[in-house]
């Protein structure tokens, strides 16, 4: 749940900025300004953080059960009826951690607030893009496919799992467990590439804007749509659904499976399989943004240069120049900070523990996924 959080919070208040750019243009310079974007980050950082710190040290998740607690959940010994379990009135449930009521109800307000925030902040943006006509446009038309993936995540992943986060249960089933897995899995896939499209789009529109029109269609728009949504689904739902993700990982998988309980294992293939899925857009997408920040301050200077020739620039047009290329400058450094902080230690701590065994400590992986 925590990078689900990190990531979805920085993209819905981007659908946010990005709906008053598209409906408002003017007015969004004065309602976005970079102060206001501070704050959006600092709550996308501090809220994951500050719920992290709250259970991380008592968290042992439901899926999370030694050998030697499922013994115990089997046995009718008097320490097994002491222990709080997912399921009192079945045998080999999985254990579970209570909270004491003050962080148990900051968690869900966090939790909800994120999930809510990426509901309507991106439904906000779908509805503004395809309700007006003018608003028709390639770019557009990727920005609102984004957000219907950000909008899915919110719909059917984050509200299940921040009942898990905090009950440490899973309560909706087995075959759920596995959809919620395969939607994560998916959802999230087809945001990365959506947004390494979206770059793409981005540096044609910068590096070449008269070719700009004929290179980028609605029809090209639409294959990469079609390719951002497509190949997640097929391949997140083939891996999963085959348990071609867990191969090599039964008995792993038969000691951590108990009553109220949802973990997907990934073997040490599949997991630098995924990681390269995540690193090839991210690497595209670092280069684009970079390039297009070394073309937007090479055409502000360029804009000021002529202006000083002609002799016609005054203080405050030199002012709103470097005012606009700090602008340009920052705002893909930011988006690609965001998307690296939101994703890369997740990913990173699944190669890591995958290949040491699985043995990192659930109060480190907490730490991990939201730091």
């Amino acid at each position: 749940m925590w990078h689900l959080l990190l990531f979805s919070l920085p993209l819905s208040f981007i659908s946010i900025d990005r709906s008053i750019a598209v409906t408002d243009p003017l007015v969004s310079p004065t309602e976005f300004r970079v102060s206001v974007s501070g704050v959006c980050i600092s709550i996308s950082r501090i809220l994951p953080s500050c719920a992290a710190e709250l259970c991380s040290s008592q968290r042992v998740t439901g899926f999370q059960v030694s050998n030697h607690e499922k013994r115990i959940m089997s046995s009718p010994s008097p320490s097994a009826a002491a222990m709080p379990l997912c399921y009192e009135h079945l045998n080999g449930s999985c254990v579970k951690t209570p909270y004491s009521p003050g962080p148990r109800l900051i968690l869900y307000t966090v939790f909800i607030f994120g999930s809510v925030l990426t509901v309507f902040g991106n439904l906000l943006v779908m509805i503004s893009i395809l309700h007006f006509k003018q608003l028709h446009s390639p770019t557009n038309f990727l920005i609102a496919s984004l957000a219907c993936a950000d909008f899915l995540v919110g719909v059917t992943v984050m509200p299940f799992s921040t009942v898990r986060s905090v009950e440490s249960c899973w309560y909706f089933g087995e075959r759920y467990c596995q959809l919620h897995s395969c939607f994560n899995g998916s959802f999230c896939y087809a945001s990365i590439y959506h947004l390494c499209f979206i770059s793409l789009d981005r540096y044609t529109a910068v590096s070449d804007p008269l070719v700009y029109p004929a290179r980028v269609t609605v029809s090209v728009s639409g294959l990469c749509i079609a390719f951002s949504w497509l190949f997640p689904i097929i391949y997140t739902f083939a891996l999963l659904g085959t348990g071609a993700n867990a191969a090599g990982l039964e008995d792993l998988v038969s000691a951590l499976t108990c009553v109220g309980g949802c973990q997907i294992a990934v073997n040490q293939s599949w997991v630098l399989v995924n990681f390269l899925l995540f690193f090839i857009p991210t690497l595209v997408m670092v280069v684009l943004y970079s390039k297009i920040f070394l073309i937007a301050k090479q055409q502000a200077r360029q804009i000021e240069s002529l202006s000083n020739e002609t002799g016609r620039c005054s203080d405050s047009y030199q002012g709103r120049v470097a005012k606009r290329e700090r602008k340009a400058a920052r705002a893909p450094g930011v988006a690609v900070l965001a998307f690296l902080v939101s994703w890369l230690p997740y990913f990173l701590d699944s190669i890591i523990d995958a290949f040491l065994g699985f043995i990192t400590p659930t109060y480190y992986l907490e730490l991990i996924h939201c730091s």
